[in-house]
């Protein structure tokens, strides 16, 4: 089993638990809780909102996956220990996805105009995904 998928103390595991856990390791982003819910079906079946709401606070709190808020308030979830990193949201299909670059560049403990000292940034950027560009020329 890798490391993803291994209980923290106190939780016992589960096929249900598995299921979401693959399922947010695999994406190519951070995915909500409607999707989770879609993809872990496939798998297992029966499985409901309910639990997925569970899984998702237990694996949170277990330090396996972290919450990632868009500017707009939704709550999308994705493996923790990824390193920075930024996203994009497709504004045709509304998937968003890992970037692994970051064009601010900009280090910790950076003083900005004003005074203000960088500690960390999250960035979301906008557009066409690959798939959805071409459908609109």
């Amino acid at each position: 089993m890798s490391d993803h998928s291994s209980p923290q103390v106190g939780q016992r595991q589960t096929r249900q638990r598995d299921a979401i856990l693959r399922v947010i390791a695999e994406a190519d982003g951070p995915l909500s809780v409607p999707e989770i819910h879609d993809l872990a079906r496939r798998d297992h079946a029966a499985i409901g909102l309910a639990t997925i709401y569970r899984t998702l606070k237990l694996l949170q709190e277990g330090g396996q996956i972290q919450s990632v808020i868009l500017p707009s308030g939704e709550s999308r979830f994705e493996a923790a220990h990824q390193g920075h990193h930024e996203h994009f949201q497709c504004r045709e299909c509304q998937h968003v996805f890992d970037l692994h670059v970051c064009p601010l560049q900009l280090p910790r403990n950076t003083v900005l105009g004003g005074g203000f000292v960088v500690e960390d940034h999250e960035l979301t950027l906008y557009g066409l995904c690959p798939d959805c560009a071409p459908k609109l020329n």
